[in-house]
């Protein structure tokens, strides 16, 4: 991956060299801060440029406690922006979308694609889908039958 092989990482290093945005998006027990921020290392500034990038900023504005917020009423979409906003602060290398769409309104499919192709262009983007208008931009495509590879596309 990006010229290396990553048989020659231990499991522990490549784990810290990639992020992932999954199907099912996991929020903590906590403020709109720890979720975006759960080791406490970003500034208040930083925290509201991501929500910003995240469309997230006007919904957290309107909250009555701003970023100390605790909110548990979340849409899917959301939750996945949310998702998206702590890869941001992580900046990996990798990163993997596991049927990070699949749950999602079109409109969030669209944010959460644009901010992809905006913020990791220089990273790898491995993107686990089933449906064909999610990977149509992705540079190679990689067919899977049964655990297998099927063939292999490049556009």
């Amino acid at each position: 991956m990006d010229g290396l092989d990553i048989c020659s990482i231990g499991l522990p290093d490549l784990r810290l060299k990639l992020s992932i945005i999954p199907q099912e998006p996991t929020l903590f027990r906590g403020s709109v801060r720890t979720n975006l921020d759960p080791l406490g290392l970003y500034s208040d500034d930083e925290i509201w440029k991501a929500l910003e990038k995240c469309q997230l900023k006007s919904t957290i504005s309107e909250l009555p406690n701003l970023l100390e917020s605790f909110e548990e009423n979340w849409s899917m979409g959301q939750r996945q922006l949310f998702c998206l906003g702590r890869v941001l602060f992580k900046r990996n290398k990798i990163l993997v979308l596991d049927k990070a769409t699949a749950s999602i309104d079109s409109n969030t499919d669209a944010i959460l694609h644009r901010i992809i192709e905006e913020e990791f262009s220089d990273c790898t983007v491995l993107t686990v889908a089933h449906r064909i208008p999610t990977v149509i931009e992705s540079d190679m495509v990689l067919v899977m039958s049964y655990g297998t590879r099927s063939s292999r596309m490049y556009w």
